[in-house]
């Protein structure tokens, strides 16, 4: 094994009534890929924020290439050689990929009132290089797509000359192609040396890309496994502590599927959906899948009135109806849960009680026209005991919740509303196994309860694990529907990639 680029030892962190971190401790050395796994709250970002100077450390020490270390900020983390990558990139789509990388170290020409472009451009084009990338360094951000603005991020942290690189969820947002690159780029790292802490709540990814993994709960440290030595069952029973809720494969009650309760026929709009026909019935998941940009949430967003359709037609039970936009949808018993539920879903500045209460506020307005607030609190206090929403209480804003609980809120809103067709876009994006596990099992309930489901997911586990059928998108047009007992991996990528011109063949 290479040499111990970093060691944490005891680390203990306190916030106001929390403990975030009792005696954790994690090892990276150089050349390694080091997974960072645990459910929300486990305390994984705590750690590496302390890591990376954002937090100072109560207790404990940490040994940096061979010497203990007292990281104050972030300015002496980056002096050090340590970066960090965030989940929501940090970049200014007006400036170009060089002016980003080397802000606030920019050259100077020989007036120093100016910046040296050239000189800025010459030395992201050398960093470029050694990436193996082909990229322009005047192109605009703006202009990249996720994948490639993530490179330019692993490009800004390596011209700090870091070695050691910090990944919080890099493939979220990335397609399987945008993925294989960047496992290409993260291969060469660590062929140089370069220490990598990798956290991510996909348990595949962790096989396919790291050497150890590190698994904290409840802010300790539970375990350090060699990923070729355990498997990804051992590292979620780690995680959780508990059992977890798997799904049977799904069938459903044959008079129920006998019921349309949604109809969509030859639905079209612009060039992001093309004479879209499809039909759910009445207690079924149906499951859209796709790649990024195959129509997915564009029908979605159609059908629940967000945007407007050039041609086509919905029906309801049966009957024709006009969505003109989302307050029709929800008249006609329709929930639309976005894939961005912190801008569309919630308003996470107010309580739970509000945000569970909003869809429905109108009956909860007593005679005189005030909101009647213990109705609207015994509403929350029974959603939250359903749904198992974690939370202090009811008064607690949304934005301190974890991942998976703001997602329970969302779903308890619509309940509220008494929605019999809930669309859900990307369920369990940017949330741990263990809430996964418990958005399945709410999803399986509602099912059995005579809800009807459109779950639109780019994570094909996730699609073949609940689905009762698939319904699978390219460029716009539905190219497959497949029963739950025809859905495979295989055969869902089939379609997904089946363009128009390949349909003609």
């Amino acid at each position: 094994m290479s040499r111990i680029l970093v060691s944490m030892e005891g680390i203990m962190k306190q916030f106001p009534g929390v403990l975030a971190l009792d005696q954790c401790r994690f090892e990276l050395h150089a050349g390694e890929v080091h997974a960072l796994v645990g459910e929300n709250g486990a305390g994984k970002s705590t750690m590496m924020k302390i890591l990376t100077g954002v937090y100072k450390k109560d207790a404990g020490r940490i040994v940096y290439k061979g010497k203990e270390v007292e990281i104050a900020n972030t300015k002496a983390a980056q002096n050090l050689g340590i970066s960090i990558i965030h989940q929501e990139l940090q970049l200014m789509p007006d400036l170009t990929i060089a002016q980003n990388i080397f802000i606030g170290r920019e050259p100077r020409s020989m007036i120093p009132l100016f910046l040296d472009e050239h000189a800025i451009n010459e030395r992201t084009q050398a960093l470029f290089q050694r990436m193996n990338l082909k990229l322009d360094p005047r192109t605009l951000v703006s202009e990249l797509t996720v994948a490639k603005q993530q490179m330019v991020e692993i490009a800004k942290a390596l011209s700090f000359k870091s070695e050691l690189l910090i990944m919080d969820e890099p493939t979220a947002a990335l397609t399987n192609s945008e993925i294989d690159e960047l496992f290409r780029m993260i291969e060469q790292l660590r062929g140089e040396g370069v220490g990598i802490v990798y956290i991510s709540h996909r348990m595949e990814e962790l096989k396919r890309i790291t050497d150890r993994i590190t698994v904290m709960r409840d802010g300790t440290y539970i375990d350090t496994l060699r990923t070729v030595d355990t498997t990804i069952d051992e590292i979620i029973a780690l995680m959780v502590g508990r059992q977890i809720y798997t799904a049977s494969k799904p069938s459903v009650d044959g008079k129920k599927q006998q019921t349309k309760v949604l109809e969509a026929k030859r639905l079209n709009r612009g060039s992001s959906i093309k004479d879209v026909s499809f039909h759910l019935n009445k207690g079924e998941i149906v499951g859209f899948a796709g790649l990024m940009g195959a129509g997915r949430t564009e029908v979605a967003r159609a059908i629940f009135g967000a945007d407007r359709l050039d041609s086509g037609e919905i029906f309801i039970n049966g009957e024709k109806v006009n969505i003109k936009g989302p307050k029709d949808a929800v008249q006609y018993g329709i929930g639309y849960l976005s894939e961005d539920r912190k801008q569309f879903g919630l308003l996470v500045d107010m309580d739970v009680k509000t945000n569970i209460s909003i869809a429905s506020y109108r009956s909860f307005r007593n005679s005189l026209g005030w909101m009647n607030q213990s109705r609207m609190e015994r509403n929350a206090e029974k959603h939250v005991a359903s749904l198992k929403i974690k939370t202090p209480s009811v008064d607690q804003r949304v934005k301190f919740l974890s991942g998976g609980n703001q997602q329970k809120v969302v779903i308890g809103k619509w309940l509220t509303r008494d929605c019999q067709i809930l669309m859900i876009d990307e369920p369990t994006r940017g949330i741990d196994v263990g809430a996964k596990s418990e958005i399945y099992r709410l999803l399986d309930e509602l099912v059995q309860q005579g809800k009807s489901i459109i779950m639109i997911s780019s994570e094909l586990p996730e699609i073949l694990r609940i689905s009762h059928r698939v319904i699978v998108m390219c460029e716009g047009r539905i190219t497959g529907e497949l029963s739950s007992e025809e859905a495979t991996q295989e055969a869902i990528m089939k379609y997904a990639t089946m363009r128009v011109e390949e349909e003609a063949k």
